[in-house]
């Protein structure tokens, strides 16, 4: 299956399909954290728009996509931001055409789209399912939607104890929003073993 992982730098979803067999690519616009192969080749990644990289013939054709769009102006943890801030309103726009342009995509058959709880004014349609870390063996929580597009939902793979919430409580600091941003191996690995069956 080829499988293209929009709005990733980490690779750890990338990853979890190449482990299993798969032509897997991740796209951002930042360069790859992870290399799973030997340097000086950079990996299977592309430092790229990744609407353009989904939308243009000229990558080939993809079976899947997962995507993680920018979350900072279309959840709900922050919409109290949004309030009287004409720039962040503006930007809300562009996150929730960029969103809805993803899932969208007609040329690509199966897709998911992931992102937190999002608020109402983003006007995105509603998700297909909730999914938590605690499904899929990290003990914490952090409610994450799922859009989903000609696929089954995700299930539960190691339901284990704990119900932290590390995300909500990460340190203040520069890299705080690519610590948030990141999908936990265990989700990956679920992604991986279940649509890529498919």
């Amino acid at each position: 299956m080829r499988v293209l992982i929009a709005c990733e730098f980490s690779g750890i979803v990338r990853d979890a399909f190449i482990a299993r067999g798969h032509d897997a690519w991740s796209c951002d616009l930042l360069p790859s954290e992870s290399n799973p192969f030997p340097a000086p080749d950079k990996g299977p990644h592309f430092q790229n728009d990744a609407l353009w990289v989904a939308e243009d013939p000229a990558y080939g054709e993809w079976d899947l996509m997962i995507a993680h769009p920018p979350c900072t102006y279309l959840a709900n943890s922050g919409v109290r931001w949004l309030k009287h801030d004409v720039v962040r309103s503006q930007k809300m726009h562009q996150a929730a055409w960029f969103f809805k342009s993803l899932l969208n995509v007609e040329r690509i058959p199966r897709i998911a789209i992931e992102n937190p709880i999002p608020h109402k004014y983003g006007q995105l349609p509603k998700y297909t399912q909730t999914i938590q870390p605690w499904q899929f063996g990290h003990g914490e929580t952090k409610a994450t939607c799922l859009w989903l597009k000609n696929l089954p939902k995700l299930e539960p793979t190691d339901i284990v104890e704990g119900r932290r919430p590390r995300v909500h409580h990460a340190s203040p600091g520069p890299n705080r929003w690519k610590e948030r941003s990141r999908t936990l191996p265990g989700i990956a690995a679920a992604m991986a073993e279940q649509w890529g069956a498919l």
